[in-house]
């Protein structure tokens, strides 16, 4: 496996794997499904994800096979001395080979590489085994929380929850 940025040519691609890695039916088969707390079927569309491969301060990674298929991709964005990590996805069926571990290390390489002194990122707080992920490979939960927007690309709630904010910090 690689890891390499995506491409304006990938974001087909992108728009279903992470829409397939949250929401809807076929997000079920994997652990990362928001359809039982978020409505709707899409988390991301066309227009994001090229605003998102435009701007000059983000990245998205891809892991890719021998074939070049996309397994699983990161949105990196440099926000003064940290990394914000987002819509880390991978396919509901190639969940637990490692594909995100690979990301995440990635996306650490990526913010040491822009002299970065941490990596955050925001969880629903009900993700209790994703949040659990995270911490084992290195990220905090120190307290900090955000408000789940009730619009846009992220859906309706089904139920109350906020964000919280997790950190992996470079010493």
């Amino acid at each position: 496996m690689q890891i390499i940025p995506a491409t304006h040519a990938d974001i087909p691609m992108l728009k279903q794997l992470v829409n397939n890695a949250y929401r809807g039916e076929a997000s079920r088969q994997g652990w990362t499904t928001e359809a039982d707390i978020i409505e709707g079927e899409i988390r991301t569309d066309e227009t994001q994800l090229a605003s998102l491969l435009q701007d000059p301060t983000g990245i998205i990674l891809t892991c890719r096979n021998a074939e070049q298929e996309i397994l699983g991709c990161v949105y990196l964005q440099q926000q003064g001395d940290k990394i914000y990590l987002g819509m880390l996805s991978v396919w509901p069926n190639q969940q637990g080979f490692g594909i995100g571990k690979q990301l995440l290390q990635a996306a650490d390489a990526y913010a040491k590489e822009k002299q970065c002194s941490a990596v955050f990122m925001r969880v629903i707080n009900l993700r209790s085994e994703l949040i659990a992920w995270y911490q084992r490979n290195g990220y905090l939960f120190e307290g900090v929380t955000e408000p789940f927007p009730d619009f846009g690309i992220y859906g309706q709630a089904k139920v109350p929850m906020v964000f919280w904010v997790l950190e992996k910090k470079f010493s």
